[in-house]
């Protein structure tokens, strides 16, 4: 079967091509925006990829259309398909019918540490012999890919909120089938279609509905939205983080703790990632795992071994002792977590932080009141305002004495002339930042290596 995607180089749309071609189609797409990392695995796998949304890739017909949840009516595409009657579906119904409904199914659901916790547990499960199945929002470097069909019934999948296409306005993760659900937290978030917090509790809670009786449900017991959407329905068993699962931390930066259940410590975890969100993120992980019969042991072991997906706090370059991190952090909360956590690492050492406020309810200014808090552990801030930004981060910046600039070469050339060895530079995008990430390095290397 021929299936063309649409908006094929978004995280999940790309794991659900890498996802048909395993099962054997001929997978086709195109988007608006093509870059690494996405683009270049879709490269590697063989897919042929279309800038852009002219008709023509449609003639001839492929056998379906997938239609991602960045396209609308008025793309081209899109109204090519209804206009010619082409047949057509949604990424997460696709997914759905091709493969989930004979899998058990790991969700893990959130407003934060979706692509990571999904990454642990995936991780675990192959760590633990399972091969399980995946379709995770970024690129998992343990595999190397961001989505693969597996070789057990087993699969992890992260959970996301957000709708699934324009003509289907269900959060994705109704149609997961999930057997085994992590809840990480809840905030509001996805201002663009959501109108407050209990809207997005309500498509939680559709989600609860769908957990079968012998299912298992896993969230932490201090997250006041999470409480209330378990106090709506609960048909499954369940297990807590502050309940049922705890922690203590070794090392304040959380790279070791110790694993309790039932107050009892049952293991010491010591690994690469940093932060006490993960460190929470890993403890969600490990009951998910035992839920399938992944004994703790093996699963601490596992995280002994476990890489950080990239883009989230992904070390980029090292340069004269300079470290350059991507992070896909865009909310703040994932913000001050994330800087907290390399600041915990680091002690005194100099943190500047780049950030690009790219997520539509960042553009909305729906956090713009806590955005530039959630910055207070960076000794030096640069902020990138783009032209479609609805409220002025200048004047926020202004206020906070920070920088706020709208020409990303500019951002370069003040952090080259501003940064010393023994320093660390964290940059905060959910996407390609015009290609910010390559020129620093480049630029931090004519400097410092010549």
């Amino acid at each position: 079967m021929h299936i063309h995607i649409l908006g094929i180089c978004g995280t999940f749309m790309g794991g659900i091509a890498a996802i048909a071609k395993s099962l054997g189609h001929t997978v086709t797409g195109s988007d608006k925006n093509v870059y690494p990392p996405m683009s270049s695995q879709l490269e590697k796998l063989g897919i042929t990829l279309t800038q852009g949304y002219e008709v023509s890739q449609l003639e001839p017909a492929p056998d379906m259309v997938v239609i991602g949840n960045a396209m609308s009516r008025g793309n081209p595409c899109v109204e090519y398909v209804l206009d010619k009657g082409l047949p057509y579906t949604s990424g997460p119904e696709w997914l759905k019918y091709n493969l989930l409904q004979n899998s058990w199914v790991l969700a893990v659901a959130g407003t934060h540490g979706k692509t990571t916790t999904a990454s642990m547990l995936a991780w675990i499960l192959e760590y633990g012999g399972l091969k399980p199945g995946f379709l995770i929002g970024g690129i998992v470097q343990n595999f190397g890919v961001s989505a693969r069909v597996g070789e057990t019934p087993f699969f992890v999948i992260e959970a996301d909120e957000y709708d699934t296409a324009f003509f289907d306005k269900r959060s994705k993760f109704v149609h997961y089938l999930p057997r085994t659900l992590i809840l990480n937290n809840l905030e509001f978030d996805h201002a663009d279609i959501f109108d407050d917090l209990n809207a997005i509790k309500k498509q939680f809670h559709h989600l609860m509905r769908t957990l079968p009786s012998t299912g298992k449900v896993i969230w932490p017991n201090d997250e006041h939205a999470l409480t209330e959407v378990i106090n709506q329905g609960c048909w499954s068993d369940s297990e807590t983080l502050g309940g049922d699962w705890g922690y203590e931390l070794i090392n304040a930066d959380g790279s070791e703790f110790t694993v309790l259940l039932n107050d009892v410590p049952v293991g010491i975890v010591k690994w690469q990632a940093i932060g006490e969100h993960n460190v929470k993120n890993a403890i969600m992980a490990i009951a998910a795992a035992r839920h399938v019969g992944i004994a703790i042991e093996h699963s601490i072991a596992g995280l002994g071994e476990f890489i950080s997906p990239k883009r989230r706090m992904e070390l980029k370059a090292d340069i004269a002792n300079i470290k350059v991190y991507d992070d896909f952090a865009h909310h703040p909360t994932a913000i001050k977590t994330t800087l907290a956590g390399l600041r915990a690492k680091v002690g005194g050492e100099k943190i500047i932080a780049i950030l690009e406020p790219r997520s539509n309810t960042m553009k909305m200014g729906v956090h713009q009141h806590s955005l530039l808090a959630s910055l207070v552990d960076a000794n030096e801030v640069y902020l990138f305002e783009p032209d479609n930004l609805s409220w002025s981060l200048h004047e926020q910046a202004e206020q906070a004495g920070m920088q706020c600039l709208t020409n990303t070469d500019k951002i370069i050339e003040r952090v080259v002339a501003n940064t010393k060895p023994q320093q660390h530079i964290l940059i905060m995008s959910n996407g390609g930042f015009n290609g910010l990430h390559d020129k620093l390095i480049t630029a931090l290397q004519h400097k410092f290596t010549q």
